[in-house]
């Protein structure tokens, strides 16, 4: 395995184990369900929330008891893609946002598997004003952070070839 989808996989792991251990600790733990909501900070509060549908609760409470399956179905074939990009990433960046996204689409898929929808439980607001008024976990978090860095990678040119990624006229 060379290095960088060493990387890959180990970011993979570790998004997995935090996203599967906050979720246990809120589920089991603090049991947030009983508790309501925790305010960490003016901006930040845990609420526990189960997410049906997928990114943003799109399409939640639809399909019964099968979307479940065919969400998690559909997310690890996804994942399966996501591997074999890792397997031919060209730079570190680009293995690290693939193992990142990988880990949070296989603890969410986990969660479906086991719960029959995601556990999500972080909430960030300015107050009253609530400019993102969804509530994401730990995996969410690092689909995201991996899709920004697969874009921020996109902006710049490749390095292959020699020629800094200018074009000659």
């Amino acid at each position: 395995m060379n290095p960088r989808t060493r990387l890959g996989v180990i970011l993979f792991a570790l998004v997995l184990i935090a996203d599967q251990a906050s979720k246990q600790w809120i589920l089991h733990g603090l049991e947030l369900g009983a508790l309501g909501r925790v305010e960490l900070l003016p901006v930040l509060e845990l609420v526990m929330v189960w997410n049906h549908g997928v990114t943003f609760g799109i399409f939640n409470g639809s399909g019964g008891f099968i979307a479940p399956l065919i969400l998690g179905g559909v997310a690890l074939a996804i994942v399966a893609g996501l591997f074999v990009w890792l397997r031919r990433a060209e730079n570190s960046w680009v293995a690290a946002a693939l193992g990142a996204i990988a880990g949070g689409a296989v603890g969410n898929v986990i969660d479906r598997i086991r719960y029959g929808a995601v556990v999500d439980f972080i909430h960030l607001h300015l107050g009253n004003f609530d400019p993102f008024p969804y509530v994401f976990n730990i995996g969410d978090s690092a689909i995201v952070c991996g899709v920004i860095a697969l874009l921020i990678d996109g902006m710049w040119p490749s390095q292959k070839g020699g020629n800094s990624g200018k074009q000659s006229v």
